[in-house]
Order: structure tokens, then C-alpha cells, then sequence
């Protein structure tokens, strides 16, 4: 039995929060006429900035800060001593403190001594309004991000030739117009391309911009981001730390590795991160691992055992919430949308969460949406009994898979009552062969140009996908590979074998809804709608075999529980509403054949399946027990009725 709180072994996730009686309180207002950090932080006379108030607090305080915009990198001194001492840095308003990384600018003068056309060009496009800012240095201490490029700091991975480098060597810095970033290009001459750009001088200390409509930036609120980071330790491992209500902007760390969020626990432990947003990271929202992989483990505490709870993070550019090494992690109500703007996933670290070697993790009720040419959710390498469970994995925009679990072979993960919405498939449509005519109909294998899965298995094993909404996936609905060079000790990476597809709704996939890597895996009890062609494969050893119900049945034994339907899903992906209804139009049956007689086209026809005991809850976490249960993720299916499915309203 799996209640919502469990992990994939049945066992509870630790939950270990305590209530924190705050034995101190000090007062943050930057907006208060008296405020002056050389007072004594009591809400008669409190400090201008948190850092002020981070500078003195200790274990037992809650550091209330009041609305406002604290333009400042918050260095905590000093962690907590346990889970009933720790430290709280809470804004008294919830979204109504923002923590800028960026300054805001007003000192403009035209752009002059630059080439702003191509080099064959004789004049500017008409009406061609560019604008110069002269960086001070005043505003930098130790740390200038337009001198610094984006390019991560251990480029091992990094396959030159297959990426699109541009990126990567843009500068760090950011200018923003209106809260919004402006698109960086590599040359002056760019500028007169396209509006609403920026270009940065060799020497990182001028940038010149032009804004959409040629306007003028005095009509404008022009920032430029100048910090790294804005809530994160200067020194590693402070613990019990608690960042609650804040808003973190603009902060401009370079790609990972290493690790650098925007909020960063810095190698700590029993962080909790609650009801905060961060907005436009340049590359990092949310960090709580080991930060990198080159550190000395001299740290003698754990890593992770922290908490990621009812957050927003907002087009990150490379990674939303990333841990290196984080056990015992509860990440749940989060909103993570557009990550992946930097257009770096082959720096392999990019992803709405990416996590290596996660053990013991429970990921629930979060909404990952619009990510961008990169996973929804990247388990990377050694992940023990983690749970993802009530999620939504929604519009993945030029995206490979949603998830991913990779390099896995020891104990369960398991995959329930979530639902996986769209992933367009990242590849090169012109490459996909032209095959007039039934030139390519009596092949033996198929191209592997087309990609798009909801879920992958990279050299994993025991996967346990159950009760899931699974639908308009470019490719398939589950796709998986062995990688024979990560069988190693130290890798541990497994055969593609002994996972399990339990009672699952797949919807529309475009070539497959299973594909398997060999028979040496489970699938029972799912329902497969509108689904056509070979849908149901097993891929080892050549060639494939492209299967329906009938023979899935028949030769291998799988799905003997199983059923095909034919009717409607659509997702509002934008409101969270989900609706079933007839289809339109029928299958195409050339001749009579068996599952023509099986299929079904109303959904109060679809009939429950025999109890497994995977998960005894459904999306919205009513019980049913040990019942038989319809298949996917809620308890019944019904036409012309609109399911909520936001999971962080239930």
C-alpha cells in the first residue's frame, strides 16, 4: 500500500519539521523612515537591510522583513541547531519582498563609435534607436557578470560539435526592461536585427540596447543585473535554515557546474524553502545538493534532507532546482515554468529539476510547464526509492522526454497519478526520410530521428510507471536504452529490465505507447486510447517487434487485463482543466479483425481493473483501497465534465 506520503517501498518519507518556538525576533524595513542597519533590528527600530539582520541572527530567531525591494545578496552567517532551533528569514507580506540582483539605471546617451548595420549596409534601418549605458564599477564588488561568460565552469561533458554554442559565450550580465529580459546578441551590428536586444563592449563596462519600438528607455524601467546570487551562505554547510515569502530576481550565475542558485543552500542540510518565487535566473532558480562533484568531502553532516515547498520559479534559463548528491529531498506544490530558455541542454545539467543520486525523495502535487528544450525532471545516475507522484509534466517545448531516470539499478522508483501533456520531441524534421508509397511500410526497424517521451529510461531499472495520464507524446509514452559503458561499480547502471507499466491511460502517442528494450519487463492492466499501428513494442533483439494488443497479448502475456477505446482528451494546459469526450470520428478498420470488436468508445464503458498493490490513491488522493480501479489517474472517467487538475488545490 503507497498512501500519498509514502516512498516507493512502502515506507513513510521522513518528515522532519518541527515547530520552531523563535526565542528572537528582528525586523527588516528598507521603506521605514528610521531604518539604519546600526540599529538593534527590534520593529521600533529596524534594520534597512537583511543582510544586517543576517549578520546577528542565531539559532531560534525569525528575521521578519517588511515589503519592499532590497537590492542586496543576503549572506547568512550562521545556520540553525536543529529542526526546532532554526533560523527564519520570512517576509511579513508574502511576494511583496523582492530581493533584486539588478540595479536600476537612468543614465542614457546614444549609442556613437559603432558599427549598428552590416558590414555591407550604407545606413541604419530607418527610425533605429540604440542606446548606451557605462557600467560603474561602483556597482560590482568582486563580481562583474558582463565580464564573465555563461560557458560552465567544468566543460567536460560539453560535446562542442553538437551544440549550438552561442549561449554559452554570451555574457553573464542581463539587462531588463519592465521586469522582462532583453535578448542578447553577439555583435553591434545585431542590434538593427531585431528589437528589443543588447550587446555588451569587450571590456564588460558598457552595454548598448534597443528596446522594442525603437522607445525611448526613459519610458522604461531599464535594470541591469550586477549579483550572483540572492539568498545563499558564503561559507559551506550552514543548516536549518528556513527562507519563507521572498522574491529572488534577476540573479546572474553562470551555467552548472557548479550549482549556484538564485537561492542556494551551499552543501547545507534541512533547508526549507517555502511560498518564495525566484524570476528570471540567468541559469540556476533553486540549488540544495553538493553543488559540484570536484569538492573534498570534508563535510561530516549529510546532504539535501531539505524541503522545496508551494514556490514559484519562473524562467530559469538552465535548471530550476538542482541537488547534487541530496537525499531525503520533499519537493512539493511548486509551480517551475520556462526553464530552459539558455537553450543548454546539452551541457547536460538542464531541466526543470535536475537531481543526481537522489535517495529517498518524494516529489508531489508539483506543476512543471513550458519547459524548454529540456526534461521536465532529470533523476541523474544511482536514484533509490524516490517517489513522483500527483504531477503535471506539461507542454514540453522541444523537448526530448519529461523525465528522465538514468544510470539506475538499485531498488524501486516509482511513478504514479501523474499526468504527462505534450512533448513535442526535439530532432530535425528535414532529416526524417521522404518514404513515398509503401516504400517504407515493410522495413524491419525503423529510423531513430523522431524522439518525444514522456518517460526514458537510460540504463534503468525497476521503474514503476502506475496509474498515469500519459498522452501527445511526438514518439512514445515510455522509451529506454542500455548503455553498456555505465555498467560499472561505480556507475551502476542497469539493463532496461524489470520495469513495470501498471494501469496506466496512454493517449495519442505518435508512434508508440510502450516501448520496451526487451520481454524482461511488466505490463498489465492499461488502457490504450487511440493508439494505432504497431503501438506496443519490444526493440531487442533486431529486429523490433511493433505489436498490437492482440499479439501483445498472445505471444508475450502482457496486458491480458487490458483495453482500447477510442475518444477525446484534451488539456488546458494554461487554466489546469482536463475534459473527456466522444470522438468525432471512428478508427479505420481495413477488414474485421479482433480488437475491433474490443474497442470502446464511451468512457462509462471502460471497465476496472484487478487490484495491484502499486498505489492505493488516485490524483486527487481519495482512497480507494483494495478495490479494482479504472485505469490512469482518477477514479472515474466521465464525458463532458471538466476535472481540475491543478494537484496543488487538492
Amino acid at each position: 500500500m503507497k498512501p500519498i506520503d509514502t516512498l516507493a517501498d512502502g515506507t513513510c518519507f521522513n518528515f522532519w519539521e518541527q515547530d520552531t518556538f523563535y526565542k528572537k525576533e528582528l525586523f527588516v524595513d528598507c521603506n521605514a523612515s528610521n531604518a539604519s542597519d546600526s540599529n538593534d533590528g527590534s520593529k521600533d527600530a529596524p534594520f534597512k537591510t537583511i543582510q544586517a539582520a543576517a549578520d546577528v541572527a542565531t539559532p531560534g530567531t525569525r528575521v521578519w522583513i517588511y515589503p519592499g525591494e532590497y537590492h542586496e545578496c543576503v549572506r547568512p552567517r550562521m545556520g540553525g541547531s536543529g529542526p526546532d532551533a532554526m533560523i527564519c528569514y520570512e517576509a511579513v507580506s508574502k511576494g511583496h519582498v523582492i530581493i533584486k540582483a539588478s540595479e536600476e539605471v537612468t543614465d542614457f546617451t546614444p549609442s556613437v563609435g559603432w558599427q549598428l548595420t552590416g558590414f555591407m549596409s550604407t545606413e541604419a534601418p530607418k527610425g533605429l534607436s540604440v542606446w548606451c549605458h557605462e557600467l560603474s564599477p561602483e556597482m560590482f564588488k568582486g563580481y562583474n557578470p558582463f565580464c564573465a561568460i555563461n560557458l560552465l565552469h567544468d566543460r567536460l561533458f560539453i560535446e562542442y560539435d553538437k551544440t549550438d554554442m552561442t549561449t554559452f559565450l554570451n555574457r553573464r550580465g542581463m539587462v531588463f526592461c519592465d521586469g522582462k529580459p532583453l535578448k542578447q546578441v553577439p555583435l553591434s551590428n545585431n542590434l538593427s536585427d531585431e528589437e528589443g536586444t543588447y550587446w555588451v563592449e569587450a571590456n564588460g563596462m558598457k552595454v548598448h540596447f534597443r528596446l522594442d519600438n525603437d522607445d525611448d528607455p526613459k519610458n522604461h524601467k531599464i535594470e541591469i543585473s550586477v549579483r550572483e546570487q540572492c539568498f545563499a551562505p558564503e561559507v559551506p554547510f550552514l543548516s536549518y535554515i528556513k527562507v519563507k515569502g521572498l522574491v529572488c530576481a534577476h540573479a546572474t550565475m553562470g551555467a552548472p557546474v557548479p550549482q549556484r542558485g538564485a537561492i542556494s543552500a551551499f552543501r547545507g542540510h534541512h533547508w526549507v524553502i517555502e511560498d518564495c518565487t525566484v524570476d528570471w535566473a540567468n541559469a540556476v532558480g533553486i540549488d540544495v545538493g553538493d553543488e559540484c562533484w570536484h569538492h573534498t568531502k570534508d563535510n561530516e553532516g549529510p546532504t539535501g534532507f531539505s524541503v522545496i515547498r508551494r514556490c514559484k520559479i519562473l524562467d530559469a534559463g538552465v535548471c530550476g532546482i538542482a541537488g547534487l548528491f541530496a537525499q531525503e529531498l520533499l519537493v512539493e506544490d511548486n509551480l517551475i515554468e520556462g526553464t530552459g530558455w539558455q537553450k543548454m541542454e546539452l551541457s547536460w545539467e538542464a531541466a526543470g529539476m535536475k537531481l543526481h543520486n537522489s535517495i529517498n525523495g518524494l516529489f508531489r502535487r508539483n506543476v512543471f510547464r513550458r519547459t524548454y528544450r529540456a526534461d521536465h525532471v532529470w533523476l541523474d545516475c544511482g536514484n533509490i526509492n524516490n517517489r513522483l507522484t500527483q504531477n503535471l509534466f506539461l507542454d514540453g517545448i522541444e523537448q526530448r522526454e519529461a523525465l528522465f531516470i538514468e544510470c539506475t539499478r538499485d531498488g524501486i522508483n516509482l511513478i504514479d497519478n501523474n499526468i504527462f501533456w505534450n512533448v513535442e520531441g526535439r530532432f530535425d524534421p528535414q532529416k526524417i526520410p521522404v518514404e513515398p508509397g509503401s516504400t517504407g511500410w515493410y522495413k524491419m526497424g525503423e529510423h531513430d530521428i523522431v524522439n518525444g517521451y514522456a518517460i526514458y529510461g537510460e540504463g534503468t531499472d525497476r521503474m514503476h510507471i502506475a496509474n498515469n495520464l500519459i498522452g501527445k507524446c511526438r514518439s512514445a509514452g515510455y522509451f529506454a536504452k542500455p548503455v553498456s559503458f555505465r555498467m560499472t561499480p561505480t556507475e551502476r547502471g542497469g539493463t532496461a529490465r524489470d520495469n513495470k507499466f501498471i494501469d496506466n491511460i496512454f493517449y495519442g502517442c505518435g508512434e508508440a505507447a510502450i516501448k520496451m528494450v526487451t520481454k524482461d519487463n511488466e505490463s498489465e492492466g492499461n488502457l490504450f486510447v487511440k493508439e494505432s499501428g504497431g503501438f506496443l513494442r519490444i526493440l531487442f533483439p533486431q529486429p523490433e517487434e511493433c505489436l498490437d494488443l492482440h499479439s501483445w497479448q498472445e505471444f508475450y502475456g502482457f496486458d491480458k487485463f487490458s483495453q482500447l477505446a477510442w475518444f477525446d482528451i484534451d488539456i488546458d494546459t494554461k487554466n489546469l482543466t482536463l475534459t473527456m469526450k466522444p470522438a468525432l470520428n471512428k478508427p479505420f478498420y481495413f477488414a474485421p479483425n479482433p480488437e475491433q470488436k474490443l474497442m470502446k468508445y464511451d468512457v462509462s464503458k471502460i471497465t476496472p481493473v484487478p487490484y495491484k498493490e502499486h498505489v492505493t490513491q488516485d490524483f486527487y488522493g481519495s482512497e480507494h483501497g483494495h478495490k479494482d480501479r479504472i485505469p490512469g489517474p482518477f477514479s472515474e472517467l466521465k464525458f463532458d465534465f471538466t476535472y481540475n487538475i491543478d494537484p496543488r488545490v487538492h
